[in-house]
């Protein structure tokens, strides 16, 4: 799959994401580190990529908003690296 990572991810998930195979860009690897929110979703859109990010602001953008991307949004309980991998794990499986 093609990510589009938020700032707020871990690099640790990057570097899981990338082990897997996925085609993974960060906001910092396309000088967007400082982007606003509508321009991160907007440039996941036009590169066709998925957003991944843990900041629940996006939720908004896309659903009151109308933002074209596709977001995950990791809230995942406990708020761990550990958990959030075994989460994306266990969604590649299915």
């Amino acid at each position: 799959m093609r990510f589009l990572l938020d700032q707020d991810v871990y690099a640790v998930t990057v570097r899981f994401l990338r082990d897997h195979g996925h085609d993974v860009r960060t906001a910092a690897d396309i000088g967007a580190s400082r982007a606003l929110d509508e321009t991160l979703l907007t440039t996941a859109h036009e590169q066709a990529r998925l957003f991944m990010t843990r900041d629940r602001d996006f939720g908004a953008l896309v659903f009151v908003q109308g933002c074209e991307a596709g977001v995950i949004y990791l809230r995942v309980e406990p708020a761990t690296f550990h958990a959030v991998h075994e989460e994306l794990d266990h969604d590649q499986e299915s």
